[in-house]
This record gives structure tokens, sequence and C-alpha cells, in this order.
């Protein structure tokens, strides 16, 4: 009897660390599920564009701030509510990202890796870095074997990442051709931003079609208004994109710190994809669903080095992951979440060499707004107002102009008179820059110091990050190996220090669809 129940007990013990992914053991070369555990019906894999460690460590330490605590006490810093919701999952792993060619990986490169399984040269999408052979995506191969798929993401729905999902090309700013290809795919919900080149080529070599009309002749409905979007939980389609009524620049969506009451955020549009796939059923009724949703405008802010849009992103995207556990929740046995970041962006330190040791969060308050926001509406009214008879010889341009002197108080919490002297001529000198062109400096100098984005305003957010104990490197990609965290059936598979390739090969492998990668020819 007590070799009956302690049999029993310790096959249960062992069945439940292989649907959880604790505890498993995987012997090399064979596959993370035996062929007796069934593989994940639901499958989400987030991922954070330009998001790693820094972006994470610096967005738990915000909140923290604004929850009432100190982001120089540890105590707050581990308060659960003050933890976000991909770092509390109880599987974490690190990856590298680099591409075939360069330790910094671009958005193609690192997209068609944990895709398809691949390593390819910057800039190309779904093929070898020889531009011969074409590769399928994770996504193509679970539409396959006749599982649903939802592509999301705040970033054009033709942009590098949600691209790498369902197409092959060799130039990422083919939009047009993988916007055909985005049609083509049949893949039943596209949401978030809306679409380059929609209506002809982005450049040379590019095809010249109307997608909105190609999208409708494959049968997918628009929905681009908040009410027929958020229609869909209660009354699913079984092809649909739904693009945000308000796009910014580029079409994607406003930074989350930006987000007009019309629009859905990443969060909401991740709730609706759910919704309306778990609600559809196809020729073979509910056979599960793979959802991709990226937060791409977390890279876009780690460009612009902006803290809090970067931070806004990140809390919306985590929101995202929240749904999807919320799901895993009704479902636990048959359901995986996976979360990462494809590279980090901009070099963003968790410190800076104007503070030592001490963190001050509590002056990122004083921004309400992303760089964009301000630089489109604030900056340029006052551009228009002042820039006649402008003379940039004189030192003193911003520091004469009390207009500019409130601005930037009321939107940055920066009072010019508390500011020391270097930081007073850093923005005179991007104040005479931004106005007319020209300043002091060397053109070596203007490229290091603004990168290619508006002087004054990406002078702004690095004096504010700078206070607040934030620190940039970078204007593009860094090679950092970034941090995955994993949650459901399988997830033990991704525990570990592994290849960005790796991510696609163990997706295949715990949902059952071929080796990866897997060549079109």
């Amino acid at each position: 009897m007590f070799f009956t129940r302690f049999l029993s007990a310790t096959i249960a013990l062992a069945l439940g660390a292989l649907v959880s992914g604790a505890g498993w053991a995987q012997p090399a070369g064979s596959s993370y599920l035996p062929a007796f555990v069934s593989s994940p019906k639901y499958v989400f894999f987030f991922l954070g564009d330009g998001m790693s460690a820094s972006q994470i460590q610096a967005t738990e330490a915000y909140l923290t701030t604004i929850n009432g605590g100190s982001a120089r006490v540890a105590e707050d810093l581990l308060k659960p509510e003050n933890r976000l919701i991909m770092s509390k999952m109880p599987i974490n792993g690190m990856q590298t990202t680099y591409d075939a060619n360069a330790l910094m990986t671009d958005s193609a490169s690192s997209a068609t890796a944990f895709s398809a399984g691949i390593k390819t040269k910057s800039g190309v999408i779904g093929m070898d870095e020889n531009l011969v052979r074409s590769v399928k995506s994770v996504a193509e191969l679970a539409h396959e074997r006749g599982m649903k798929v939802g592509i999301l993401s705040s970033v054009p729905l033709n942009h590098a990442t949600p691209a790498a999902y369902y197409a092959s090309v060799t130039s990422r700013g083919l939009y047009n051709n993988i916007g055909i290809q985005m049609a083509e795919s049949d893949y039943e919900f596209f949401g978030g931003a809306g679409l380059l080149a929609a209506t002809g080529p982005a450049r040379d070599g590019d095809t010249d079609q109307n997608l909105w009309d190609l999208l409708d002749a494959h049968g997918y409905e628009l929905r681009n208004d908040r009410e027929s979007i958020l229609a869909l939980t209660q009354n699913p389609r079984d092809k649909v994109v739904a693009i945000n009524p308000v796009l910014a620049g580029s079409e994607s969506m406003p930074y989350a710190i930006d987000r007009p009451e019309d629009n859905l955020s990443l969060a909401e549009m991740t709730e609706v994809a759910i919704a309306n796939l778990s609600g559809t059923s196809g020729p073979g009724g509910d056979s599960g669903f793979f959802i991709m949703v990226e937060g791409g405008k977390i890279d876009w802010a780690g460009h612009a080095n902006d803290a809090m849009a970067n931070i806004g992103d990140m809390l919306d995207f985590d929101a995202a992951v929240g749904k999807a556990l919320e799901f895993y929740n009704q479902h636990p046995r048959d359901t995986l979440i996976v979360v990462t970041g494809d590279h980090e962006t901009g070099g963003m330190t968790v410190g800076h060499a104007t503070t030592a040791y001490t963190a001050y969060y509590d002056r990122l308050l004083d921004q309400p707004n992303s760089y964009e926001y301000f630089q489109n509406v604030h900056w340029a009214a006052h551009k228009e107002a002042h820039e006649s008879g402008y003379d940039w010889t004189r030192p003193d341009n911003l520091a004469s102009t009390p207009e500019m002197v409130e601005l930037i108080e009321q939107q940055f919490g920066l009072v010019w008179d508390e500011l020391n002297e270097y930081q007073q001529e850093k923005l005179e000198d991007a104040y005479d820059m931004s106005m007319v062109g020209e300043n002091r400096n060397s053109s070596a100098e203007n490229n290091l110091l603004y990168g290619g984005y508006e002087p004054i305003v990406v002078t702004l957010t690095h004096i504010l990050n700078e206070e607040a104990s934030i620190g940039w490197t970078s204007y593009s990609h860094t090679g950092v190996p970034v941090p995955l965290f994993a949650q459901g059936r399988a997830a033990g598979a991704f525990k570990g220090f592994y290849d960005n390739t790796d991510i696609a090969k163990k997706l295949a492998d715990v949902m059952r669809l071929p080796e990866m990668p897997v060549y079109r020819d």
C-alpha cells in the first residue's frame, strides 16, 4: 500500500513538472514534452522591442515611486505591486541577440531569428544571409496545422518585427511587398497600428498595390474605431484588421503616455484579439491560437532617449502580458506565455555619472507627455512664433526668452535658475540648433549630442533623465543579452542561457511543429 501511494505521488509530481516546466531536465536532442503530454493549445509570444534588463528595472523603479515608495529602498522595490507582471513569472532565461554579421542586431534580423530560427543579416526578413532561401515562421507553421494566428503591434503591422511572422523579403523597407504577404497570410487577426506604403511602393524595387483593396479581396474586415473594435469581444469575426483611429508618426500608435481617449491601448487590443480568436471556430473547431504581441514603441522611445515615453510603453506592454495571464488563469493546462525583447535600444543605464548611487525617479513625474508630443505641439508652436530674425550668435537666446524658460519648466520640471552652468550651456546650444540649424559646436559634436533628433527636445530629455539617474549611450541598438520570462505549459523549456534562434526552435518543439528552421524550397 505504501509503495503504491509513493509511486502514484511520484508520477503525479513528475507530470506536474512536465506541464509547468518546473524541474524538467531536458535530454539533449529530444522533445521538451514527451509523447504522452499534450502541447500547449494557446501560445502567447510577447516581444518588447528594445527591451532589456535596464528598461525593466527602470520601469519597476518608476512604479515604486508612483505607488508611494522609494526607488532607493529595497523593501519598496520588492513589493509585488511595484514589480512588472512579466518579472514575476516563474521561469527565467537569457538570450543573445547578435545577427549573422553584427553584434548589435537590427529588428529585422532579430525577428527572423526568434520567429524562424536562423541568423541573417541586418535588414533582412525571413531569408538567409545570402538572400537565397526563405524560411517559414512559427506562426506560419502553427497556421498550417490549423491554429488561428493573431499579430499585434504598436508600430505598423508591416514593420520589421510583425512582418517576420508572415513575410520573406530582402529588405525590411519593402513595405508594400510585405503588406501583400500580410494579406496573403490569411491570418485571422491583425491589430494595433496602421500600414506603411498602403497605396503604393515605399521605395525603388517595392511592389505597387493598394493594400486596403487587397485585404478586402482576401476577406478581411477593417475596423478602425474604438467601438467597432471592442465589439469584436462579443461578436468575433473570422478575419479582421483592427487599426486604432488616431495614429502618430509613421503610422504608429501614439506613445502610451500620449494615448487619445478614442484609441485602444496595446493591452486592450490584446484583450480583443484573445476574445476574437478564442470566440471564432474554424473548420476544425477550437484548434487553439498563436498570438504575437510587439511593444514596438519601447524601441522608438529608446532611440530617442526618452525615459518617460519608454516607461509608459513598457507599462502598456506589461499590461498586455497581464491580459494573457488572465486567460492563462482560466486555461492553465493549455496555455504558454513567453515574454522577451529582441535587443536593447539606446544603451539605457540605471544610474548616471552625476547622481552616483542615488536614484531620483520622482523627477520623471514632471514630464506629462512624450518627446514626440512635445516636439509636434509645444515646440512647433514656439519655433514658429520666435524664429523670425533669430540671431544664433547671441550667447543667451534661451535664457532671454521667458516663454521658453516657462515651457521647459511646465513640460519637464526643469527650472532654469536651478540648472548648472553646463546644463544651461547645452540647452543654449541646442536651442540655437533647433531654431536655425546652426550653433557653436562642430558637426561631430552635434552628431554625438543629438543623434539626428530635434536638438532642443533630446537635450531636454537627456537632462531630465540624467537628473533622475538614467543615462543613455546610444541612439541605436546595443548588443547586451536580453532576459526572457515564461509561464504555463512547457515553460521550463525556456530556462537557461541560449541564442535568440533557440526561441523559435523551443517554441516549435513544445508546440510539436516541424523542427526549425523550415525552408520554403
